[in-house]
């Protein structure tokens, strides 16, 4: 991973088309937010999964990061859900190994993945940093490892690292521009920083308004925070 890539405004000139698909929904099974599930993530992989968000997505002076966004409480709900079982998806063997243009070829299912990975993950930095969880290790060296598992130089015991980290940053990226509604965008942070509009029923009057930016707040499917304070 170059420096670079860890910077908020590479990655979202890169997820442009992200946004445009995650914009109100994030994962094609997302399930409905009556139908939440208990809680997919441990403790230690909650604080990994928070860690590395806020990583892919760091903090600064005008935006929130991914972990203040509520990227990390996205992905476990996506993972408590339909989409971490693959619910939607064929998953009946033979597996064969296949080329990227045909998609995941893997009985893996994300949630599978996560699990995998992370207690991977886990038992590499337990060895190389004398006991410490990847949450408790500084910033430059999440970072190195994150650059590892990008690059696919850093391998990981039992688990693919370089499927982990594209898996983890795609989630990232729709928790971060997903709808409110399923727990990351907290507050449309996403929304805000790139002046979309979310679900406003009619904004026709700034269509033809090229290089300006959007002038009103954006507005999720319920609504948007003010209009639910109490009176």
């Amino acid at each position: 991973m170059r420096p670079e890539a860890l910077r908020r405004r590479d990655l979202l000139a890169s997820s442009a088309m992200a946004l445009v698909l995650a914009a109100c929904a994030g994962p094609a099974s997302l399930p409905p937010p009556a139908a939440e599930a208990a809680p997919f993530f441990t403790a230690e992989e909650a604080a990994t999964i928070a860690a590395a968000v806020d990583r892919l997505i760091p903090p600064d002076a005008a935006t929130p990061g991914g972990r203040e966004a509520g990227c990390a409480d996205f992905i476990d709900r996506q993972l408590a859900g339909p989409y971490g079982r693959s619910a939607d998806l064929y998953m009946r063997p033979p597996f064969a190994e296949g080329i990227p243009q045909q998609g995941p070829q893997s009985p893996l299912t994300p949630a599978r993945r996560y699990r995998q990975a992370l207690a991977a993950l886990a038992t590499y930095c337990r060895n190389a940093y004398a006991g410490q969880e990847f949450a408790q290790l500084p910033p430059a060296e999440q970072d190195r490892i994150l650059r590892g598992l990008e690059a696919g130089s850093l391998h990981l015991p039992g688990a693919n690292g370089h499927a982990f980290f594209e898996l983890l940053l795609a989630n990232t990226m729709e928790g971060f521009f997903a709808d409110p509604i399923y727990g990351g965008n907290r507050d449309m942070a996403g929304w805000r920083m790139v002046g979309f509009p979310g679900t406003r029923y009619d904004y026709r009057d700034y269509v033809a308004l090229h290089n300006q930016p959007y002038p009103l707040p954006p507005v999720g499917l319920a609504g948007r925070p003010a209009w639910h304070q109490p009176a």
